[in-house]
């Protein structure tokens, strides 16, 4: 034990504080597992419902903080950290305690040898030491609240450092206190304006320097309210700040920079409060690509996820997820003051004719509503605007009638059409007088409408007085400086609105109790092994997953009198425990209309598997199923989510196309309809070239049983692959022709 039960600093510390020259960011040291989340109630895995959402109050107004290691001797590391904590506290009215075991005073405050000569117990620890464990340990026994950990060398330097961090999470999970860092910075406890109005953004970072464009908005008037650098994340998560930002009433939405999720449960959780309570979450998450997530393990030493369930699982949930810190800043800007919409439709409004058609193509193509204006609505427009202009969306308003009194005219009337919610002006460069009296129309209008105004001032410049002083002058304007930042914020922002709306969480419905289906399937697992294709399809009838008629048979008689019964034509399969691609083997005969070509077929399947080394527990003869649209769904594990459920065209077009749809339980029917609408082949389950629609209703309940499936039988399950799942016509079901399925 190197820390005293006691809560006396050592004089290893004291030893440590002096040898490293007072800088945190130097020693090797250590990681913490995510700790398990016990909260009730909890789903038939055992995993919790609700978030927990940490009380985190006096973490960002702290009473009283203590710095360990505190500093003011110049050219010392700990001494500029020392001087802007002081700082900050008196901002926030805290009592400041610096601690060091050979100073009597820092910055003309008292300074105290050890934790336990603090005169009164504190919220908030600060470490300034190159090794927090044994500090960690001290401020237990003081009862402090919350800790920050600034040292490196830990998760993000390897295994050493990983073991390292592990201690420290261990030490801090037993201790009572929570823990922020390792490897973080001063990012919380940063000076915010106080003199900006309306909702705020809340903003979250792994990288404390990826957050600088979004704490910059507060130059452009928009409010920021708190800004949590969680670094390696021992302790606290990205995870537990969502949830207590989604409780705050300030905080308009909430702004995120992830490089890896701690715990894809508790992400989900945390997205999902978020969701409930209406409040956007807007993410960039890194890991896209192999170079992505090689440099993101290195730099917070966690795991990034595959990225397709990364991005299905923050689509379910509702979190937006962006590419560029500058649409991180505009998105998040955007949904933080924009009212709730009145409508979905977007009008384009400009000068010039060629401007809105471009950038009404580039809206449209990214998924944006253009309506057509009514006739009404276009003859009153021409009231101001010449005839041979277009006004039916975009309108064009050829420049002259913004440079006077039917500028405005204009502008209310689009804003008066009930089937607008958002006007779009592009002004891609300064043209005065004509874009100054733009500009000042639109913000007086946006005063007076409950619509949103969307500007793009599109001067590389951005000195102009119309940019500085009018357009960023005004918080019913949104203001952006390029047209696909614009399009992003204004498809997210009519995106969250219409999620919300509707939104019900599914963990409510989440099965809490094993079904009498778990019980039958229990019975047929197979710790660490894969399962027959019988035996698969054994497992998908106790989920009451239809499967052609079928017999099991181990002789050529036997299989001629179950092809009898199960009616020409058939199929014949090998059947085996090892077996995956069958076809390749040539272990799969079709259309078998006789006695003979069975006894035929019966005798190379077996011989093949003999050659091939392949053990069997015997050939399946099957009814043979033709019409329908072939289609896969499957269930894999993920390192983060856990059970997965996949869906996508079947057949030999998975491996071709790799058309499919990821969603993560628990989720509704309304989600698995959702995924087989993002597919690109989704018309072939509508039914083309004269094929009948195909019965997706059936298609959907075989995903939702999978799902169940996924839930109850949790990691015993490694994966599973229906292909093809047959879908027939509309009203004739589905049927599993072929079922994998691998045992943990």
């Amino acid at each position: 034990m190197l820390g005293s039960t006691h809560g006396t600093l050592t004089t290893d510390f004291r030893a440590r504080v002096e040898a490293c020259g007072e800088s945190p960011r130097t020693a090797v040291h250590s990681s913490a597992a995510p700790s398990a989340d016990d909260a009730v109630p909890l789903d038939v895995s055992g995993r919790p419902l609700h978030a927990d959402v940490p009380d985190l109050d006096r973490f960002f107004r702290p009473e009283s903080v203590a710095v360990i290691g505190a500093s003011d001797a110049e050219g010392r590391p700990n001494t500029g950290i020392t001087r802007q904590l002081i700082a900050w506290a008196e901002r926030v009215g805290a009592r400041i305690h610096p601690v060091h075991p050979t100073r009597p005073s820092v910055f003309g405050l008292t300074c105290h040898a050890s934790v336990a000569d603090l005169p009164e117990q504190v919220d908030l620890a600060v470490l300034l030491v190159a090794d927090p464990l044994p500090v960690i340990e001290e401020l237990a026994a003081t009862k402090v609240k919350f800790a920050v950990a600034f040292a490196s060398g830990f998760a993000e330097t390897g295994d050493a450092g990983a073991a390292a961090q592990e201690r420290l999470g261990a030490a801090v999970r037993g201790s009572g206190l929570r823990l922020l860092g390792p490897n973080t910075n001063l990012n919380a406890f940063e000076k915010f304006r106080e003199d900006l109005d309306g909702p705020a953004i809340a903003l979250i970072t792994q990288s404390g320097h990826q957050g600088r464009p979004v704490y910059t908005l507060q130059e452009l008037g928009i409010r920021l309210s708190h800004w949590a650098p969680t670094g390696n994340e021992a302790d606290l998560e990205t995870s537990d700040f969502i949830s207590y930002f989604a409780e705050q009433p300030e905080v308009g939405a909430i702004a995120c920079y992830v490089e890896g999720l701690k715990d894809g449960r508790s992400f989900l959780l945390a997205a999902d409060r978020a969701a409930r309570n209406g409040v956007p979450v807007v993410a960039v998450k890194v890991g896209r690509t192999e170079t992505g997530a090689r440099m993101a393990a290195s730099h917070t030493g966690k795991l990034t996820g595959a990225d397709t369930v990364v991005d299905a699982a923050m689509r379910q949930f509702g979190v937006i997820r962006v590419d560029g810190l500058d649409e991180l800043q505009d998105t998040a800007a955007l949904l933080a003051r924009a009212r709730k919409p009145k409508a979905d439709g977007v009008v384009v409004y400009s000068i010039s004719g060629g401007t809105g058609a471009h950038f009404s193509d580039l809206a449209t193509e990214a998924g944006l509503t253009l309506p057509t204006l009514s006739q009404a609505k276009q003859d009153e427009l021409h009231q101001w605007i010449p005839g041979y202009l277009n006004v039916a969306n975009p309108v064009d308003n050829g420049g002259h009638p913004v440079g006077d009194w039917r500028g405005r005219k204009i502008i209310d009337a689009i804003l008066a059409d009930p089937e607008v919610g958002v006007l779009i002006c592009p002004i891609t460069g300064p043209f005065p007088p004509m874009s100054d009296r733009l500009a000042q129309d639109l913000v007086a209008a946006a005063e007076q409408s409950d619509k949103l105004i969307c500007v793009i001032w599109g001067s590389p410049v951005g000195t102009e007085d119309a940019y500085r002083t009018t357009l960023l002058g005004s918080s019913r304007v949104a203001t952006f400086r390029t047209f696909g930042n614009c399009i992003t914020a204004v498809r997210a922002y009519l995106g969250h609105h219409r999620f919300t709306a509707g939104y019900r969480s599914p963990f409510e419905d989440a099965p809490r109790t094993p079904s009498p289906s778990y019980r039958k399937a229990q019975a047929l697992m197979r710790p660490s092994q894969q399962l027959s294709e019988h035996a698969a399809k054994q497992l998908l009838r106790a989920y009451g997953i239809r499967v052609p008629r079928e017999q099991l048979v181990t002789s050529a008689a036997a299989a001629v009198r179950a092809a009898g019964l199960v009616g020409y034509p058939v199929v014949m399969k090998a059947s085996g425990p090892q077996l995956g691609h069958k076809t390749e083997l040539g272990l799969v005969k079709i259309g078998l209309t006789s006695a003979s070509q069975i006894r035929d077929a019966y005798r190379e399947l077996t011989d093949i598997a003999r050659y091939e080394n392949v053990p069997l527990d015997g050939i399946l003869v099957c009814q043979m199923v033709e019409r329908g649209v072939e289609m896969v769904v499957g269930v894999t594990q993920d390192d983060l989510f856990g059970p997965t459920v996949t869906v996508g065209l079947g057949g030999v077009l998975v491996e071709v196309l790799h058309d499919a749809a990821v969603r993560v339980p628990p989720f509704g029917e309304d989600q698995a309809r959702a995924m087989l609408r993002e597919l690109r082949g989704h018309a072939l389950l509508e039914g083309v070239r004269g094929a009948p629609p195909a019965d997706v209703d059936a298609l959907v309940e075989v995903v939702l049983r999978i799902q169940r499936m996924a839930l109850e039988l949790g990691d015993e399950l490694s994966e599973l692959d229906i292909n093809p799942l047959m879908v027939l016509p509309r009203g004739q079901g589905a049927v599993a022709l072929d079922a994998l399925a691998i045992c943990r």
